[in-house]
């Protein structure tokens, strides 16, 4: 068994499920040769010098059940740029036509991570805003990728918790079909991934990555770094809680540098190997990349890895008229990169128009879920979303963290066997083989031998230490080890399931953790008689990868539209109404104009669970007042929420901020006409577009119904 499992049989029936064997990629994930299902001599491990991975907290989005109903399927060609239907609903009572608002009080930018725009703000400003009405608009159809896009290349990097990829195409080379890159440094052997590691020295500079970094001795002075994608998963981001149990981080150093050297090397070496495997047709200068995500990671964390790929030359400006380089720079959720590739394989699941299916993307940190309708042929294919996808930390890393604890009690009266290199030589010699070949229930009554690293203390037969080696009953692995994980994992899909009245046709398996045996076997268990198909691709570790590049070489949205995973709103100044005397009098102040305004409400721009296309803008009406031409900056704070109720205050809870709007308005025509002819303050109209994609947010200053200029968002800490 490769660390992809095996895949089901195309031709297996509804009631009969069998599996086949696959030798289609004889290459290794693992930075070793990874072992087969069965064992019949015991192997020997060399200890890692590393800690084992930390825990970390689950993430997940609770969404109220949507249904596609909401955004029928109809029979002519579906046109992801062609806008319909209105956009998120304002809170109750509310209505915001011609009204007259107050802004936030002065802001300063807070200095966080920005993306490259011809504009910083850096001012503080005192805004009086008024909101009329809001709208969607799309952005127009782009011209078919025809002369111009010929021959592009589009590079993917699949930038993992514990194993990173690279895959690569273009027209040009092997009839557009995607390659990955296999040979590494510090290895004979080839590997679809590698681990995400990196070894520094003293000074922070670094000595190795990769399979170099993670196979070399750790030295006086060094320090070996994993893990650190996990600095940017939300809750800490949003609360500045990292898990105690991470790896510290080099002296100086912050978990973005570690992300920018890691990149930095691997974007280094793909360019070189890309070149070294198609010659002269390699034009890396100007080819997309497409970087993937975690599902359940919000605007930050994106914005976050936006700037550290930016930071480590993953596109670059290479000529002076190349002025929209950095959007050669995709962000991809990995669900959807995943399911791109998967919606090809007609011949492992031979799914038609008009059918869903579900990916579970378990790796080595997260298990990301996404429901998705396939809509056209497959000379034409697009998916897209059924329901908002969430996820959880509960990939195969917490296999190892309980492994770790399970040994840790056992051997409690045993400390020569507790320290790190014995406990990273337990761990190691689980994670390479029971890991993913353990079958649950069948192998209740077999044991399981670890060779001690230690070779004192060698027996006491009470706790399972006979000769030198710990024997671990398969029905303690089970219960201590295995059942929380996979039990986590049962929870997550039946909570996605739930949330759709359609029939799922299929559930798709992909990433590390879907080679576990025993992951599989309890998935086919509960969901095989709801579910017509549950399989995994041969190459299920690398289907993020392949997908996100195949999406590249598509030129064109493959995934026609999202689901918002949480709601996007504003805090706004408006007209005191009844209900707000009722309930928040406190909030109701008296503005210039002699108005009763409620200060602290909200204003909703997208709602949790709309239907989003690719391409398409909420925008929303403002008229600024300014004082005089120095009052040119409109500052505001966008708030996200998870929440299924619509809110009407700030204080009702359950918001988020999540970043700061600075809109520098000087450049408006109608803003530089009557700041140098009207006298005691003017008003200036304009628009705020929203864009919501796979992954990241963006905003857009529009006037007069024309694309002004982009706006700055400062991520809230």
């Amino acid at each position: 068994m490769n660390c992809c499992g095996k895949p089901y049989d195309q031709s297996a029936t509804n009631s009969q499920k069998q599996h086949v064997s696959n030798n289609l990629y004889p290459t290794n994930q693992q930075p070793s040769p990874h072992p087969g299902a069965h064992f019949p001599e015991k192997q020997q491990f060399q200890p890692p010098a590393i800690p084992s991975p930390p825990s970390v907290q689950q993430f997940g989005f609770h969404q109220q059940q949507q249904t596609w109903q909401h955004a029928p399927i109809s029979s002519a060609p579906f046109n992801p740029y062609q806008l319909s239907g209105s956009p998120s609903p304002p809170p109750a009572g509310s209505q915001f036509s011609g009204t007259t608002l107050n802004g936030m009080d002065g802001m300063t930018p807070s200095g966080s991570i920005q993306r490259p725009t011809p504009y910083y703000a850096g001012a503080s400003a005192q805004s009086s805003v008024m909101m009329t009405t809001s709208k969607i608009n799309g952005l127009k159809s782009p011209e078919p990728s025809s002369i111009v896009d010929e021959g592009k290349m589009s590079v993917s990097i699949d930038f993992g918790t514990t194993f990173s990829g690279v895959a690569y195409g273009s027209s040009r080379i092997e009839q557009g079909k995607v390659q990955q890159i296999l040979r590494w440094p510090g290895s004979f052997e080839t590997f679809r991934k590698i681990p995400t590691c990196l070894l520094y020295d003293e000074s922070g500079r670094v000595l190795a990555w990769g399979l170099e970094a993670k196979n070399t001795g750790l030295m006086e002075g060094t320090a070996r770094c994993e893990w650190f994608k996990l600095f940017l998963e939300p809750r800490a981001l949003r609360e500045g809680h990292v898990d105690p149990r991470l790896p510290s981080l080099p002296p100086g150093k912050k978990a973005i540098d570690l992300i920018v050297d890691f990149l930095s090397c691997m974007w280094e070496y793909a360019k070189e190997e890309i070149t070294r495997a198609i010659g002269a047709v390699a034009d890396l200068d100007s080819a997309d990349v497409w970087l993937t995500v975690p599902a359940a990671w919000d605007a930050k964390g994106c914005e976050i890895m936006r700037e550290a790929a930016i930071s480590a030359g993953l596109v670059q400006q290479f000529s002076a008229t190349d002025r929209n380089w950095a959007e050669r720079l995709h962000i991809i959720t990995e669900p959807e990169a995943a399911a791109v590739h998967c919606a090809h394989l007609t011949n492992l699941h031979q799914l038609k128009p008009s059918q869903n299916f579900m990916i579970c993307d378990a790796g080595g940190g997260t298990v990301d879920l996404a429901i998705y309708k396939i809509i056209g042929e497959l000379a034409n294919l697009e998916i897209a979303e059924v329901c908002a996808r969430s996820g959880a930390n509960c990939g195969s890393l917490f296999l190892d963290l309980r492994f770790r604890e399970l040994v840790r009690t056992l051997l409690s009266d045993h400390p020569a066997h507790l320290d790190p290199a014995s406990l990273a030589y337990f761990m190691h010699a689980f994670s390479e083989t029971d890991k993913l070949s353990y079958l649950g229930e069948s192998d209740d009554n077999n044991m399981f031998h670890f060779t001690c690293f230690n070779v004192d203390d060698p027996d006491d037969p009470t706790v399972g230490l006979i000769n030198g080696e710990l024997a671990i009953p398969g029905n303690l692995l089970r219960r201590e080890v295995f059942d929380p994980v996979v039990e986590q994992v049962l929870g997550l899909l039946e909570e996605q399931l739930h949330r759709v009245e359609q029939r799922i046709d299929a559930l798709l398996l992909v990433g590390g953790f879907s080679g576990s045996e025993y992951l599989f076997k309890r998935v086919d268990a509960q969901f095989g008689s709801r579910i017509k198909v549950i399989a995994r691709p041969s190459d299920a570790d690398t289907a993020t990868c392949r997908g996100a590049a195949q999406y590249g070489l598509a030129r064109r949205p493959l995934v026609s539209s999202v689901i918002a995973p949480r709601s996007y709103i504003m805090k706004v100044k408006l007209p005191a109404e009844q209900e707000d005397w009722q309930k928040r009098p406190a909030y109701i102040k008296v503005n210039n104009a002699g108005v009763n305004i409620c200060e602290n409400r909200l204003q909703y721009l997208v709602t949790k669970g709309a239907i989003l296309r690719k391409g398409q803008r909420v925008q929303t009406k403002f008229c600024k007042f300014s004082q005089n031409a120095q009052d040119r900056l409109f500052v505001a704070i966008l708030y996200t929420s998870d929440s299924d109720k619509i809110m009407r205050y700030t204080d009702e809870g359950e918001t988020m901020e999540l970043c700061k709007w600075t809109v520098d308005l000087g450049n408006l025509p109608s803003f530089q006409q009557q700041a140098s002819l009207v006298q005691g303050g003017f008003y200036t109209e304009f628009e705020l577009g929203l864009e919501l994609d796979s992954a990241e947010v963006r905003g857009i200053l529009v006037y007069e119904g024309h694309e002004w200029g982009r706006v700055v968002f400062d991520f809230l800490n």
